[in-house]
């Protein structure tokens, strides 16, 4: 084995740092490049279909060149974009307004939910484009002070406009519930954030509520469901939440058709608790025996045996598990594909859980509206990343009524 002198060795290192700096410039501008082509690409489908229903309606209408290019930040940082231009056959220019890049458009809304993110984490205006420029570059530097602060504004009126919406035209076969404790900025106190995430009919997730409320408050729970039926949203068949929130109650009086599925999550949590750590991992295992069975019927049978165990030295670990029982064990009356994803809140846990324990504080307090806006724009970010329920094709049986007995259509049930 060849053995390195330190001067040899310090070398190295560094010419691997510089080797490393040399490939991730290279990868980044690789990535600039094909956002930039695939941009391009959009914009020429977009212009297409304009200028063919435009000619349908009886616009004789033809290309006439590009709009001036203008640069675009984006998580890879400045993006060079030309949007292209139309004219009728007899010379008058007719105004394209392109979706994918709006006429104002000079940054990406993923931008957006880096600020927010920062500015929650506690970085202050001043310091924004610092934090940012690791990721942005040269584009952190249109994140100044001012621009922030727009950006506040806009968010607080999107998060406004977003609270209206019709919810009419979307089906929810299952809602998750949670509330988030997330403590602000200055000397502004602790605000839980009241979250609910909804299934669509075709296994997609979709934030549909983000309201400051109370946890345990069934009132702030009610308002909450109050809002989202009067502006269309049906009942849905299940709902999922932990154990010790008020929105049990106000979910039984404003849908009292839907179906409770208590989170195993923080059951497990809540039964460790009453046990000795030394016997955290064996009751594991055992709390896993019963949600991991097959059917109903074993995990029933899993049921008794963590009772047997632990009744005589824990009993309330046992009371805690018995007490419950019922909704614990409701997702055996759904399509055993949704198991997975309707046993847990775990879709809420992993969005906004790197918020949970914030406590950094910084100069400057913001209002409870800045810091939901906020919220808002991570949910809206996170919500890109959601992948959609596995057999989704079975909700359509869920949400026409048709029963199920572990996991399985009556029907097909032997």
């Amino acid at each position: 084995m060849t053995m390195l002198t330190p001067d040899f060795a310090h070398n190295s290192i560094s010419e691997q740092i510089q080797s490393s700096n040399i490939v991730s410039d290279t990868i980044t501008e690789l990535l600039r490049a094909h956002a930039k082509t695939l941009i391009a690409k959009a914009l020429e489908m977009e212009v297409e279909a304009v200028i063919s229903e435009l000619k349908s309606n009886g616009t004789d209408v033809v290309r006439n060149g590009y709009l001036p290019e203008r640069k675009i930040t984006c998580a890879i940082g400045d993006v060079e974009v030309k949007v292209p231009r139309i004219r009728s056959k007899e010379g008058e220019s007719v105004n394209f307004s392109s979706r994918l890049v709006p006429k104002y458009l000079r940054r990406s809304s993923s931008i957006s939910a880096w600020a927010a993110y920062a500015y929650l984490r506690g970085v202050s205006e001043a310091d924004m484009a610092k934090v940012l420029e690791v990721v942005l570059g040269d584009g952190a530097k249109k994140l100044t002070p001012s621009v922030i602060s727009s950006l506040k504004k806009q968010w607080i009126a999107e998060f406004d406009i977003w609270k209206k919406r019709d919810l009419s035209g979307t089906t929810f076969t299952y809602i998750y519930a949670d509330g988030i404790y997330q403590e602000i900025r200055g000397d502004n106190p602790k605000i839980c954030v009241l979250v609910i995430i909804g299934v669509d009919d075709r296994g997609k997730k979709h934030l549909i509520a983000l309201e400051d409320g109370v946890r345990e408050s069934t009132q702030s729970w009610r308002e909450v469901l109050l809002d989202l039926k009067s502006r269309g949203m049906n009942s849905p068949s299940l709902g999922i939440g932990d154990g010790a929130l008020g929105f049990w109650a106000a979910l039984s009086q404003i849908f009292p058709d839907t179906k409770h599925q208590r989170c195993w999550v923080h059951k497990t949590a809540n039964l460790l608790n009453y046990l000795p750590k030394s016997l955290h991992s064996k009751a594991k295992s055992d709390i896993q025996a019963i949600w991991m069975a097959p059917s109903l019927s074993e995990a029933e049978k899993a049921a008794v045996l963590f009772r047997d165990k632990y009744q005589a030295k824990y009993p309330k670990a046992v009371n805690c598990l018995i007490k419950d029982e019922e909704v614990l064990l409701a997702f055996y009356q759904f399509p055993a594909e949704h198991w997975i994803h309707i046993r847990t809140t775990n879709a809420i846990e992993s969005t906004f859980s790197t918020l949970r324990h914030r406590t950094i504080k910084v100069k400057g307090a913001f209002s409870k509206e800045s810091a939901m806006s906020m919220m808002f724009q991570l949910g809206l970010e996170a919500e890109k990343s959601w992948r959609k329920i596995t057999g989704s094709e079975r909700l359509a049986l869920v949400i026409s009524g048709v029963k199920f007995i572990d996991g399985q259509p009556v029907q097909l049930a032997s």
